[in-house]
């Protein structure tokens, strides 16, 4: 049933009551996304050729509104979009939970569905910001481009606080990475999560700082290093800060960026195994047979 149109004599009897679909056409996926630009970015980075075959996209519409639904695989792993009315997502969710281990982004609103499909041993309210051309305000430093070469380095020195970091060399010549050293050691490195070229937005990340080398603004090189390349050719750039951490907060302020809402992170756990999921998508098959979709109706 991917990208068939819903019937047009579809009309939800209450809002309780959803038509499920996958969505495979680019189009009409950054129709839905661009409004909510600034949150999408990461999804409509996988909208990019090379990462939309490895993408699942789903929506759900009803009465009051539709909600849209990614599940990406990458190299650093699964991850999982919600963007929508909390009502939609969960039809959904209970059809197309996603796959067992993944790294959640939502927002605040969405929380206590995603809950309910999910355990959530760490959950983080970020803040996001965003920066363009005309808002960037670069620092001068010494930063140099990092590629696949460095990524023992770059493991390393993320391992410097005792997590682990497993990053390939194919991650990092995908990504734009930059890194700061001091006498030929690594010091401080910024990346991004994805970059949309055709949409001219990045998502930047993966900062950090040996904890040794911290407070000499090392990170506001790298970070601002990896923006301007961004903004060389593209609108704007974003990121997610943890809002408590405020000398991070006045580095990404000093570059230019500013918070334009929260939004959550964090790795999640699914709850079901499947077999749940299997039964309802079977039975919400038949139900909205008629329509070429699956119909979900929500328990008040």
């Amino acid at each position: 049933m991917t990208d068939r149109p819903l019937h047009r004599g579809y009309v939800a009897q209450a809002k309780s009551e959803y038509l499920v679909r996958r969505l495979g056409d680019r189009e009409q996926l950054l129709s839905l996304l661009s409004p909510h630009r600034t949150y999408a970015a990461y999804a409509i980075g996988q909208l990019e050729p090379h990462l939309f075959g490895r993408s699942e996209w789903w929506v759900a519409r009803g009465a009051v509104g539709q909600a849209l639904y990614l599940n990406s695989h990458g190299g650093l792993g699964d991850a999982l979009f919600a963007l929508g009315p909390a009502d939609a997502l969960e039809a959904i969710m209970m059809l197309h939970p996603g796959p067992r281990h993944t790294f959640l982004t939502c927002q605040p609103h969405h929380l206590e569905v995603v809950q309910r499909h999910y355990v959530l041993p760490e959950v983080y309210e970020m803040a996001r910001m965003r920066v363009d051309r005309q808002t960037f305000t670069p620092v001068a430093g010494d930063a140099r481009r990092l590629s696949g070469r460095d990524v023992r380095r770059i493991n390393r020195l993320y391992r410097a606080e005792g997590t682990p970091a497993f990053y390939t060399a194919q991650n990092i010549d995908d990504a734009v990475y930059y890194g700061a050293c001091d006498d030929d050691q690594l010091v401080a490195v910024a990346g991004t999560h994805v970059v949309a070229t055709s949409q001219g937005i990045g998502v930047i990340g993966n900062v950090f700082t040996n904890p040794r080398h911290r407070g000499r603004g090392w990170g506001t090189v790298v970070t601002s290093a990896v923006t301007r390349e961004l903004l060389s050719s593209g609108r704007d750039a974003v990121l997610s800060v943890d809002p408590g951490n405020e000398r991070a907060v006045r580095a990404y302020r000093r570059l230019g960026f500013r918070e334009v809402g929260r939004i959550i992170e964090g790795p999640a756990v699914r709850r079901d195994l499947g077999f749940t999921a299997f039964v309802r998508r079977q039975l919400a098959a038949i139900r909205g047979r008629r329509y070429g979709a699956e119909l979900v109706h929500l328990s008040a």
